[in-house]
Order: C-alpha cells, then structure tokens, then sequence
C-alpha cells in the first residue's frame, strides 16, 4: 500500500478526512472501507454502495485515517469485530475459533454506538463527583486548609494559653523574690557609706538579715508550695491534655491527608454498639453498659459467643473496634445471625486467632475454593468444612514476606472491623497506633448471602467452629 495511503493528507481542519480517490480538489470523505483501506467521498462511495458484492464483503466505517493497522496480525484477515471484553479489535477467525469465541462481540458500528453511550454516561457520574466532592484545585485546597487551619489554630490557641498561665503565675513569685535581692543591695550600700562606729554595728545585724534572705533567693525555683500552686498545677494539666489532644488531632489530620488507607484516626465506636450474648461459660461475665466482657479462670472455661448490636441503622457501612485479651483465643467478624448460639451451622466471615495463628474463615456454597488476598499478605488454605452440607467454611492461614520468609501475621491486641454493605466486602485492620492501621485481610462477601441475614460477632475462647472441619496440609 502507498504511503499516501497508509498517511491521510488532511484539509485545513485535522479532523477532517479527505476522500483518496479525488486526483484533484479532494473533497472531505463519506465513508472509509476497511477492505480497501481508503476513504471515500459521496461520489466515489456510490460503487461500493451499489454493487452487491462490495456492499456484502467491504465493511463501510465513518471516515477514519488509517494507518496500516487493519489487518489481524495472528490470522492476517480483516478486522471487522470488537472485543467488548478485551477491549480490542478483532478478525472473523479470532471471534470464532481462538481465545474471543465465548467473548461479547460487536461490530464496530455497534461498538461504536454503545460504548460513546456509555462514555456519555461514565462522564456524568465524573460530573456528578465533581459537584459533590468538589474535586477543583481551588476548592479542594480551600477545604482541607480549612480543616488544617482550624486544627492549628486550636492547638496554638491551647499552648498560648499553657504558656500564658504559667508565666504570668511564675513572674509574680520571681518578682516578690527579687524584691529581697534588691532590698539586700539597698541595705549593702547603706551600711558601707555608714562612717560612724556605733551607728555601723547597730545596723549590721538588719544588714545580715537582708544579705541572707538575698542569698536564699533562687530565681528557677518555681511557685512556693501552697494552695495556689496546687489549684494552678491542676488547671495546666487539664489545659495540658486538651493541648496533647489538639496536637494529636492536627498530627493525625496531617498522616490522614498524606496517606488516608493507613493513617485513620481511631474514634472511640459509639456507645450504640453494645454485646448481646448468645452463650456464655461460667467462667464469663458481662459489664453494666454490655461493652466489656470479664472472665474468672476459676469459675470455668473462658468461652463466649456474642453478637455486636446497634440500636442505630446504619446507611453503607457498619465499624466497630475491639480490644482482645492475650490471654484468650478469638474470632471476630460476621455470622448467620440464626446460627449465632452455634457458628458451625451458618455463613462465617471473620478473623480467628487459634493456637498462636492468625487465620481467616469465609462461607461459600460447595463451587470449589477461594481464598481471600490482602496486600502484602499471603493467604493459604488449610481446610475445608461441613462436608455433606450446602455451605462450605475454609479456615486459611495468613502470613507475610519476612526476611526469613513466609513468617506468619504476629496477634494483634486492637481489630478494627469494617463492613462495607455497598461493596459486599468485609475488612480487618490491626490498630497499632492512634491515627495509624495496618490491613490485615479484605474479603469479598458471597452474593448468596443477604447482609440482612448476618450480624458482628466476637467469639472468645474454643467453640470448635471448624470442629467438622477436614484440615489438610
């Protein structure tokens, strides 16, 4: 094929494709054939459009430069489909032989059509986040300089008030004292401009007194003790905790900012989230307000099973916080909430702390497995349960690349759970910080399983939730 061919001389315009059958004055092209390769006017167009042959075997496409390209480069036939699935074009024989036979496939006048319909469609939604999360330069910097600014100002506000406080109090005590050093100096200069004898020695001993005081005199000494000083160390200590708690807000904001997937500051769960037991051993007790449980190793075993209710609803997501005794095995997550009072008969999705080995259990229908991955983590399966029923809980071991290896995730003391209902997807954090988290696992939630029909738990001590399980190495 000519270069003249393969390369569109456009018009003035660059968008306008010229017909490559006018020898002179080319006029701007009607269709291009694919078979052909060149692009035609309407009045070169008419022999493709009315010979039966050319219009059954030539493709016509809107008017496009071509640039060699339009050949399979595997079967070296026309391409005349779209891969909607692989997003690429494609020949006859790829679209029913090779790796595309099962893919959707389109013609490219098709594609066309559908996929600007859903670029309209995608532009909205981009429109339509635009407006609400106000994604501009201007109004975005705006925002979080808003945020910033009001943290800082708080936090210079506090220490301002700390600094203020204990200057002004220390600078009346310095001041009194230093009244005896001038007094000292007073009485110092009097006594030696004092010629005579007796009137000498009957001042000295007022003189001495003064010089003492002078000398006893220590300016970093701080307040004299007292009520005063009491009731002023109180007061800067509760300014000095709402000083640490506004440089921590500020400390956190910034992290958050910087690095918002693992840097969330860690609110306390809302005093609507409360523990409802479904089973507790004897060993077991459950605080006044239902968010604490106690155990007494010699009442019995330490095993409960509770479930994590809220007397609120939420909207998209659902996040709680637990703190975890070492002393005891754990799971935490969500369950079939009929089959709470025994988790081994129902869906479980959680985070199992079992024989010093963090692992994950998720609920599937009997489809084969799957296992769950998280970033920077390595999920292994160590088993299958409930054979000879629907559902299928696998217990996988999660571990991490160490320098020695496969090491295996160390127990974390503080989990963050969150339930995203939108997304179907449950995940795990390990809080190691104030402001700061570490994703331990994010699993996917089956589509068999309504979000209506779990509920949080937290299981501690051994229930044998896999106690049907078939563990395999």
């Amino acid at each position: 094929m000519s270069d003249s061919i393969q390369t569109k001389r456009r018009g003035t315009d660059p968008q306008t494709v010229l017909c490559d059958m006018c020898a002179e004055d080319r006029k701007p092209a009607k269709k291009t054939c694919m078979k052909c390769e060149i692009s035609m006017c309407v009045q070169h167009l008419q022999a493709h459009l009315t010979t039966p042959v050319l219009l059954q075997t030539h493709p016509l496409t809107e008017p496009m430069a071509l640039c060699g390209n339009t050949k399979c480069s595997q079967h070296g036939k026309l391409l005349e489909y779209y891969c909607l699935d692989d997003m690429t074009c494609v020949c006859v024989s790829c679209a029913i032989e090779d790796q595309h036979r099962l893919h959707n496939m389109k013609t490219f006048s098709t594609a066309h059509k559908e996929l600007l319909e859903k670029l309209k469609a995608e532009q909205l939604i981009l429109q339509e986040k635009t407006d609400d999360e106000n994604v501009s330069l201007e109004k975005w910097e705006k925002s979080e300089r808003g945020k910033l600014g009001g943290f800082s100002v708080r936090l210079i506000e506090a220490v301002t008030k700390l600094r203020d406080i204990s200057l002004t109090s220390v600078q009346s005590s310095v001041s009194a004292r230093m009244v005896s050093l001038k007094t000292s100096k007073s009485s110092l200069e009097a006594a030696q401009k004092e010629k005579d004898t007796f009137s000498f020695l009957q001042m000295y001993s007022q003189v001495h007194q003064d010089v003492e005081e002078a000398k006893a005199v220590d300016l970093s000494k701080g307040l004299e003790p007292g009520s005063h000083r009491d009731k002023l160390v109180e007061e800067m200590r509760q300014n000095g905790e709402k000083m640490v708690k506004q440089a921590s807000q500020f400390w956190g904001s910034l992290l958050t900012l910087v690095d918002p997937e693992h840097h969330q500051e860690l609110v306390p769960t809302g005093s609507d989230l409360i523990l409802e037991p479904q089973s507790l051993g004897p060993g077991m007790l459950l605080s006044k307000d239902n968010r604490k449980v106690f155990h007494n190793s010699w009442l019995g075993q330490c095993y409960a099973t509770l479930l994590i209710c809220s007397t609120k609803t939420a909207s998209s997501f659902q996040r709680w916080v637990v703190s975890l005794s070492k002393e005891s095995d754990w799971t935490i997550g969500l369950c079939d909430k009929k089959c709470a009072k025994n988790l081994k008969d129902g869906a479980v999705y959680g985070l199992c702390w079992e024989d010093k080995q963090l692992s994950s259990l998720t609920t599937k229908r009997n489809e084969g497995s799957q296992s769950s991955t998280s970033q920077g983590l390595k999920v292994q399966n160590t088993g299958t349960a409930k054979t000879g029923t629907q559902l299928v809980t696998t217990s996988a071991s999660i571990t991490y690349q160490g320098e020695n290896g496969e090491e295996p995730v160390p127990r974390p003391e503080k989990v963050e759970v969150l339930w995203n209902f939108t997304a179907s997807t449950l995940s795990f954090y390990s809080r190691t910080g104030q402001h700061q988290r570490e994703e331990i696992i994010t699993m996917k939630l089956k589509a068999s399983v309504s979000n209506r029909d779990l509920a949080p738990f937290v299981q501690l001590g051994k229930q044998n939730i896999h106690s049907t399980t078939q563990h395999q190495q």
